[in-house]
């Protein structure tokens, strides 16, 4: 199984490197790759179709302003896609998730919130947990050991408190 990771500018790699990371700890193969929907369309076109051939199972990407890229790469393929609207304008992002999130009917893309790319990743972790059960199980414990987290956090601050 292999994810593809997609955005339109180098000034986007900080924020979407965070999908990377999680697929990484979660050992799914993932490519990524810079490529805009306007500049370099065919080169969005012929990474989609290698990553379907490769055992592609999603794509995550990310666009900032008019956000073409995620709806680009749904027209190529019948795979998942997850949109991650990044803050690159302004208008803080708000114009990237509003393009991405009114994608035109039949032509769906899962839409993230606001630089995003963690959630992208592990919706991305849940589709391939539907294929591997192994990667549902991790998922299972990641969400367990996040609870723990959080509960450990309390603990901690109501000691303070209680003195």
């Amino acid at each position: 199984m292999k994810v593809g990771i997609i955005m339109g500018s180098d000034s986007d790699l900080p924020k979407m490197r965070k999908a990377a990371d999680i697929l990484t700890v979660f050992g799914i193969d993932y490519e990524m790759v810079i490529a805009s929907a306007h500049r370099t369309p065919a080169v969005v076109h012929d990474f989609v179709e290698r990553i379907e051939r490769e055992d592609g199972v999603a794509f995550v990407a990310g666009a900032g302003a008019a956000a073409h890229l995620p709806g680009v790469v749904a027209s190529f393929t019948t795979l998942p896609v997850i949109g991650v609207p990044l803050d690159a304008t302004a208008l803080q992002g708000m114009d990237a998730l509003l393009a991405i999130v009114q994608m035109p009917s039949g032509m769906p893309v899962a839409t993230m919130a606001i630089d995003g790319a963690t959630n992208a990743a592990l919706f991305a972790v849940q589709i391939c947990g539907t294929r591997d059960a192994n990667i549902r199980e991790q998922y299972k414990q990641y969400r367990v050991d996040m609870a723990a987290q959080v509960i450990s956090k309390n603990e901690k601050l109501q000691a303070e408190l209680n003195g």
